[in-house]
Formats: C-alpha cells, sequence, structure tokens
C-alpha cells in the first residue's frame, strides 16, 4: 500500500521552526513542502504554480496541510488545475486569511479575488472566533463556498506559534479525518 503524501503549504512568510506544519513535516510519514521564490513577498502565480509542481510530483495520493494564505493559494490552484485535482485525496484548510479584507496588507492583495467555488476534494476548515485575519462570517463564508467542513476554536486567534499554537496535538487529530494514524507519524 503507498502511504499517503503530506504537502504542508504554509502562509505568508513561511512556517518557522517552530510553528505547528514545521513540526508535523518533521513527524508525519512521506511529507514535504511547497517552495516558493519568496516567502516574505508572495506572488500569486509563484504560489500556484509551487503547489503544482509539488501535487504533479507526488507518487502517493496528496493531503495537503495549508496555513493561511496557504489555504487560498489552494483554491486557486483548484481553479486552474481541475485536472490534478484528482490527486488529492483531502484538504485541511487551517485559519484562512482573508486577502480581501480593508486591512490586509499590500503584500497579499495580489491573491484577491479570493475563488469561492467549491473543491473537489474532501476539506476541513478550521477558524477561531477571534483571528485577525478573518471574521468568523469569512471563516464560514470560505467553508460554504468551497463545501468543506467546519471546525470552530473559540479564542485561538490565527492558530499559529503567536497564539501558542507550536506542535497543535489537535490539530493533528483533526488530520485524522483524512488518514488513520498508524500511516501518518513516524
Amino acid at each position: 500500500m503507498i502511504d499517503d503524501h503530506y504537502l504542508i503549504v504554509p502562509g505568508w512568510h513561511g512556517s518557522n521552526v517552530d510553528h505547528w506544519q514545521s513540526h508535523w513535516q518533521s513527524r508525519l510519514v512521506n511529507s514535504s513542502r511547497t517552495r516558493v521564490e519568496s516567502w516574505s513577498h508572495p506572488e500569486r502565480n509563484d504560489w500556484i504554480e509551487a503547489l503544482n509542481r509539488a501535487v504533479a510530483g507526488a507518487s502517493a495520493p496528496v493531503v495537503l496541510v495549508a496555513h493561511s494564505l496557504g489555504c487560498i493559494t489552494v483554491a486557486h490552484w483548484a481553479g486552474r488545475y481541475p485536472s490534478l485535482t484528482q490527486k488529492i485525496k483531502g484538504a485541511l484548510l487551517v485559519a484562512p486569511a482573508d486577502v480581501e479584507r480593508g486591512s490586509v496588507s499590500q503584500h497579499l492583495v495580489d491573491f484577491a479575488p479570493i475563488p469561492l467555488a467549491p473543491l473537489p476534494f474532501a476539506s476541513l476548515v478550521v477558524g477561531s472566533t477571534n483571528d485577525p485575519a478573518a471574521s468568523l462570517e469569512r471563516i464560514q463564508q470560505f467553508a460554504n463556498a468551497w463545501t468543506s467542513a467546519l471546525h470552530v476554536i473559540q479564542g485561538a486567534g490565527h492558530i499559529n506559534t503567536q497564539s501558542g499554537h507550536h506542535r497543535w496535538p489537535e490539530g493533528m487529530r483533526l488530520l485524522g479525518c483524512f488518514t488513520p494514524c498508524e500511516h501518518r507519524i513516524a
């Protein structure tokens, strides 16, 4: 049996060594992350193409593990490369960033408008009641539009290192909706 491939899709500035995505990548069997030209000056086409290269090169079913701007990249990619979406077993979309909000950084406006078409694979959006990057209403809108399941965490901020989410074992349990634990962790 071919184990699933876990593809980490970080957000703006990447995921530092103490971010839950980095901890997970070191623990998940058969995992990698997208490689972009710049984590601090993101360009939509570069990020979409980086995701496309990673998915196209995977030799096993892919489980996407996206955070923040990475979630928006996944939505753009799914619309641009529908023929490759069959390789996706599922997507954990954590704290999607609302790049259309009034207070968004100019570095992120290239990712607007946010695609609101249904994703053609199983997905779970995880959001927080107090995420500075997206209101709960917007997170609910994304989940509905993408036909994703939704899991809301009370007071979890942006679900990153700044909000105290380092190893984030609760999130690893949520990842279990796509694959059994014994196939995930080394």
